[in-house]
């Protein structure tokens, strides 16, 4: 009745567990979780399945095929799902994080691929099931069925000293070393259990009665596996939680980058905006200095004409293309050598100069409006 309740308990809250957590595994999985964290949840999550597996099987084969619980068949199987829990749980130990070294199997572990790690783990089962098969067929007579658990002690033990040796780095990176009480006592339970297990009856009856026997491998098989699903719960949301804050942090510290660098970029806009504004002064005041210069320029290049040369260039406008020189300078009552001295001076204040001179000093005069001022008129 006992191993009936223990096997529909562990079965549901098993099977229950394992749901959840691939639940998470997949909820992780769309958030683009790092792959080894995982790894290490659908591991965990195939560990405690295992359980609830084999809790199954061994309620079909008691209560509805009714074997009895020393049958061979019966024992194999706890056997092998003990073995295929111990190989989930050491795929999942690489994923549990800590700053510490490495315990010397995670090392291993962490060498090879995941197929690589069957294969070894399904050899080292089948040497030491060949050891057993061996012994068990030389000494038939004198051993018992439970003697079967012999092939999974040396793993079960190997694991639980590394799942041990990880939690406690793990808390302890965390800053959760209460934690290491319920991790020591996990040890122990699993130990207990690994004991009761190839303990033959007739040898435990000498110690104490077979119903406390019973008993104790009731509450140590229910303990450990209850208390292993939390701890690796607590283990599995205290990463959660400081994923978060590692992820708070990191986003923090790229938002005091980007802050100090639009402070360095705000200096340099603020320089390249003070030379900028410095420059457009210089070109303000060399413009004003240019202008100033060139006001000056233009007001020392003016031309300025007297009036007699207004009335020389105004006649020439007039009628210097059909007379001569001696013929104004007649009509303008002035001699000849006086009206070419006009004529000279003119020139050089307008820079006329070349054969082509009479020409220009005509368009100068009308160009400029000067023939208001002719003292000659047209012959008609």
């Amino acid at each position: 009745m006992s191993i009936t309740i223990v096997n529909y308990v562990t079965a549901i809250v098993c099977i229950i567990t394992a749901f959840v957590i691939q639940r998470i595994y997949l909820k992780e999985k769309n958030r683009n979780t790092s792959v080894t964290s995982l790894q290490g949840i659908k591991w965990f999550g195939l560990a405690i399945f295992s359980w609830g597996v084999g809790a199954l099987v061994n309620i079909l084969l008691i209560n509805i095929l009714d074997f009895d619980t020393n049958n061979i068949i019966l024992v194999s199987c706890g056997v092998l799902f003990s073995l295929l829990n111990s190989l989930f749980i050491l795929m999942s130990l690489p994923s549990i994080e800590h700053s510490g070294k490495r315990n010397l199997v995670i090392q291993i572990i962490e060498r090879f691929s995941e197929k690589e790690v069957f294969i070894i783990f399904g050899g080292i089962l089948v040497m030491l099931a060949s050891v057993f098969v061996l012994s068990f067929s030389i000494n038939a007579n004198t051993s018992s069925n439970s003697a079967v658990w012999l092939i999974d002690i040396p793993i079960s033990l190997i694991v639980a000293f590394a799942l041990l040796n990880e939690l406690n780095k793990a808390f302890r990176n965390r800053g959760m070393k209460f934690m290491y009480l319920p991790t020591i006592a996990l040890f122990l339970l699993i130990l207990i259990a690994v004991i009761h297990r190839i303990v033959p009856n007739h040898m435990a009856a000498q110690l104490m009665s077979l119903s406390y026997w019973s008993l104790i491998g009731i509450i140590t098989a229910l303990s450990f596996k209850f208390l292993f699903v939390l701890l690796f719960t607590i283990l599995l949301y205290s990463w959660k939680l400081l994923a978060e804050k590692e992820e708070q942090q990191t986003e923090l510290a790229q938002l005091k980058l980007t802050k100090n660098q639009l402070r360095k970029d705000k200096e340099i806009l603020e320089l390249a905006n003070g030379s900028h504004l410095d420059t457009i002064k210089h070109l303000k005041e060399d413009l004003i200095t240019r202008k100033k210069k060139y006001k000056k320029l233009k007001k020392s290049s003016k031309i300025v004409l007297s009036d007699r040369q207004k009335e020389v260039l105004a006649n020439l406008g007039i009628v210097g293309a059909e007379m001569s020189y001696t013929e104004m300078a007649d009509a303008m009552h002035i001699s000849v050598d006086g009206f070419q001295a006009h004529i000279y001076q003119i020139k050089k204040v307008l820079n006329i100069s070349g054969s082509g001179g009479k020409k220009q000093l005509i368009q100068y005069a009308i160009a400029n409006n000067l023939l208001e001022y002719a003292t000659i008129t047209m012959k008609e």
